[in-house]
């Protein structure tokens, strides 16, 4: 009995050995079979690095300034008698905006007027008794000192009838109409703004750090949310002459043509001072870049064996160190070189080592100085 049970274990023991031994090699070959399997290329465009000439910018925000903006006003109150402008309107230099009633002025001019012709007369008539010493010196002096009262008083309405005029002081675009017909105004009310537009300032800060690279004379750039074709071109006029001591930025203002009038006070515009251009920048589409907290980096494309052993390409991680950007483009300081193949879209879908399939047909945007679609 103990024999056959002896037997027995011995025979479920090789029957479990055979069993394991049967499995172990399924599995070796699997294993196999798995190592060998390679996972299809990834499709990616790619983009080859080479150097090139870098316009860098300085970039701030500022706000557009008339050269020349006022809100026509009365120094004297009255009644509106005339309003020949039309709101939102270009005037010329000179123009009748506003007139308020002068009836009773011009009638007191007119009453000078009558006293100076006769103050005329008057000194005429004793021009001719002077001759004849009919009359004493002192009644020549009155005369003619009387002469000269007149013709004050005569300048004196002209210029009380031509203050109740009121013109545009200089060639602009008139705002919205602040007054009515009818309307009585007091001394300092408010007719209508008046906004010189071609040229046009733009005012900007620049930290203190970047003081030496603004100067008189250098080009700018500005881009207008929300106006079409919103690029335009001007240069720096003036800067000024203290530093804000709470912010450390200096101001600068800058000159803008502005034929069209697209550009109007208040605004604001992202601006871009050009500085001198630098040769040798090392500059990729940031599709390009992977952005992770501990690193930038990118994928560049080499030539080399697979595990099937076929020559292919595949990618290889490289952390760089990137400098300033322009448009869709961001330059690189280090990690890459000139002649490098760089995966310019389909980044996120890699990892080091993977074999990459390079269609170049599409293309991300790689321009320094791109045109976005109008909204």
């Amino acid at each position: 009995m103990q024999k056959r049970m002896i037997l027995m274990l011995v025979l479920a023991g090789a029957f479990i050995v055979a069993i394991g031994f049967w499995k172990y090699t399924i599995i070796r070959k699997g294993m196999a079979e798995g190592a060998k399997f390679a996972p299809p290329p990834a499709a990616v465009t790619t983009v080859m690095v080479k150097a090139q000439k870098w316009q860098p910018v300085l970039r701030s925000v500022g706000s557009l300034k008339a050269v020349h903006g006022v809100t026509v006003s009365t120094d004297l109150a009255g009644i509106v008698s005339e309003i020949p402008f039309e709101s939102g309107k270009a005037v010329k230099k000179g123009d009748l905006l506003a007139k308020l009633d002068t009836k009773q002025e011009e009638a007191q001019l007119h009453s000078s007027e009558a006293r100076l012709e006769l103050a005329k007369t008057d000194l005429e008539r004793k021009r001719d008794l002077i001759a004849k010493k009919a009359i004493a010196q002192a009644d020549w002096d009155t005369a003619g000192s009387q002469l000269a009262q007149m013709q004050a008083s005569v300048e004196e309405m002209k210029a009380l009838v031509a203050r109740k005029r009121l013109t545009a002081p200089f060639d602009g675009l008139v705002g919205i109409r602040q007054i009515s017909l009818g309307q009585y105004v007091n001394p300092g009310a408010a007719i209508v703004a008046l906004q010189s537009l071609d040229p046009i300032f733009i005012e900007f800060s620049v930290p203190q750090q970047h003081f030496g690279s603004v100067t008189v004379g250098k080009k700018l750039h500005l881009a207008v949310n929300g106006l079409d074709g919103g690029k335009f071109e001007g240069e720096i006029t003036a800067i000024d002459s203290l530093v804000d001591p709470n912010t450390r930025n200096i101001l600068v203002q800058g000159t803008v043509k502005n034929a069209e009038h697209k550009l109007r006070p208040g605004m604001f515009a992202d601006v871009e001072v050009l500085l001198p251009e630098t040769g040798g920048v090392l500059a990729i589409p940031s599709s390009a870049v992977s952005y992770a907290p501990y690193g930038d980096s990118v994928y560049v494309v080499r030539e080399k064996t697979g595990p099937d052993g076929k020559t292919g390409k595949f990618v290889e991680q490289q952390v760089v160190q990137l400098g300033p950007t322009r448009g869709d483009q961001v330059s690189v300081a280090k990690g890459l070189k000139d002649g490098d193949e760089v995966v310019s879209a389909g980044v996120f879908k890699l990892r080091p080592g993977a074999p990459v399939r390079v269609d170049n047909t599409v293309q991300p945007g790689n321009e320094a100085r791109p045109n976005p679609p109008n909204s």
